[in-house]
């Protein structure tokens, strides 16, 4: 969040406003469904919000975000992170509007997801149950249900069984008027489900691999689009699995059930992980569009290619394809997962990290040295591939001396121990016959050691195709 001074300044004017009326039982469900997703810095946010509107009105006073920042005893960072956070779970939409030379923004609050949509939402439910446990879950599911009975013969009285028609000389022939000029009647607060871009998700190669003959685009409603998206999304399930399971979810009348498409993704995240719960992961997300620096569709050079597998890859994919398929051990997800929630660092800048640890650390993910130079990266700012590798360049014999358990100071000029396998894009000259240097052998490694290293080069260059530009 860096960047949040760019958005907003303490000076900036706001007020609170609603869609509609909120109530007390919307204050229940933010707290005990919302509050475990967003934590209390969040929920308090958005009750400080909610108590600005006055009783029964549907706009708040104007203050300046300085007030805002002082009643919720928060710094101007924070309050930005917690207000995304909002906004991103549907409890929140903010617009700006620009006055001279100030500007002024609306914080509308949305209502919570009532109960049957939140625990039937596929998303929301899934990670409230990996927040509080199976024991809390079903408490609060338990909480917001009540029995159901048969009540009997319905006796209710119609209108027309109790009142009588008017006759026509007693009605009014005056227009009936509506609300004033810039008014409107009250009405309850509007509800958000979170929502994604498409770009969160590769149609393209979803719909290179679905075989019209099948499945017809046509098929691919908006609807199916989001619930792929959102299960793509919780389950890390990538285009090539997501086209298997809408074949399985296919109905005679070529529709996608969508209720069996999310039970097939269910069952195949139990197939490949057990009886885990999913995660909010930020190893199953890809480079932001607007952090990559390669989507361009024509004719790219090795680096480019590789750069562009970097930034469409996500951090799990990558490690499954440099170990040719085979599943990464929970501990190596782990280790890149918590640099990239406690680093900020963003998935394709992660790749880099993976691809150049490995090289140096006998194939292994050092958690201390993944921690050591992703906090390095943090700290310069990487946010784009090329930046990571060309930051990689400049340090490499920095992060070579970290990776003997060594500083520049303590080093005294001894020769390390042993040479470097160093990446192609590390390299900053060729030899002289225009060829990569080949790289020596550790003197205390091993000839497969050396082989698996040689792979993981050898998948650099030669990559598949460069996948499709999102845009």
């Amino acid at each position: 969040m860096d960047y949040h001074w760019k958005e907003l300044i303490p000076g900036d004017r706001y007020r609170s406003k609603c869609s509609g009326m909120l109530h007390e039982y919307d204050r229940k469900l933010a707290t005990m469904l919302y509050q475990p997703l967003l934590g209390t810095a969040a929920l308090g946010l958005y009750m400080t919000l909610w108590a600005e509107l006055e009783q029964d009105r549907l706009w708040g006073q104007e203050h300046t975000h300085h007030r805002l920042m002082a009643l919720t005893q928060m710094s101007l960072k924070s309050f930005y992170a917690e207000r995304i956070k909002l906004e991103a779970i549907g409890l929140l939409s903010t617009y700006v509007k620009e006055e001279q030379d100030s500007r002024i923004f609306y914080y509308e609050l949305r209502s919570p997801l009532k109960p049957n949509e939140f625990f039937n939402d596929g998303m929301l439910n899934i990670y409230l149950y990996n927040r509080v446990g199976h024991t809390t879950y079903m408490q609060l599911k338990r909480f917001f249900t009540d029995e159901e009975r048969e009540a009997g013969e319905n006796v209710t009285r119609s209108f027309d069984e109790v009142f009588y028609s008017l006759q026509p000389s007693e009605i009014s022939l005056q227009e009936e008027e509506g609300p004033g000029e810039n008014q409107t009647y009250i009405k309850d607060a509007e509800k958000t489900e979170p929502s994604f871009s498409e770009a969160a998700f590769d149609f393209d190669l979803l719909f290179e691999g679905l075989s019209q003959s099948v499945i017809s685009k046509k098929s691919i409603t908006p609807a199916v689009k989001e619930t792929i998206i959102k299960l793509s999304y919780v389950y890390g399930i990538d285009p090539l699995n997501m086209q298997n399971l809408l074949m399985d979810s296919l109905q005679p009348d070529e529709t996608i059930d969508r209720e069996l498409l999310r039970k097939c993704a269910r069952d195949w995240y139990d197939f490949q992980y057990g009886k885990q719960t999913p995660k909010l992961a930020e190893i199953n997300k890809v480079q932001p569009v607007k952090h990559r620096t390669v989507l361009d569709q024509g004719e790219l050079t090795t680096e480019q290619m590789m750069i562009r597998q970097l930034e469409t890859m996500t951090p799990y994919q990558y490690l499954k394809d440099v170990y040719e398929g085979a599943e990464p051990t929970l501990a190596d997800l782990q280790v890149i997962e918590e640099v990239m929630l406690q680093q900020k660092l963003l998935p394709g800048v992660a790749n880099v990290l993976i691809y150049y640890v490995m090289l140096k650390s006998d194939m292994k993910l050092s958690k201390g040295y993944v921690q050591r130079i992703a906090g390095h990266w943090a700290r310069k700012k990487i946010t784009t591939v090329a930046g990571a590798i060309e930051l990689a360049k400049t340090e490499n014999k920095k992060y070579l001396e970290w990776a003997e358990g060594k500083s520049r100071s303590s080093s005294g000029g001894r020769k390390p121990i042993r040479s470097e396998m160093v990446p192609e894009w590390m390299k900053e000259k060729e030899n002289t016959a225009g060829e990569p240097a080949v790289p020596s052998k550790e003197e205390n490694g091993t000839e497969d050691l050396e082989a698996e290293k040689l792979k993981i080069e050898e998948w650099i260059k030669n990559f598949k195709s460069p996948p499709k530009n999102d845009s």
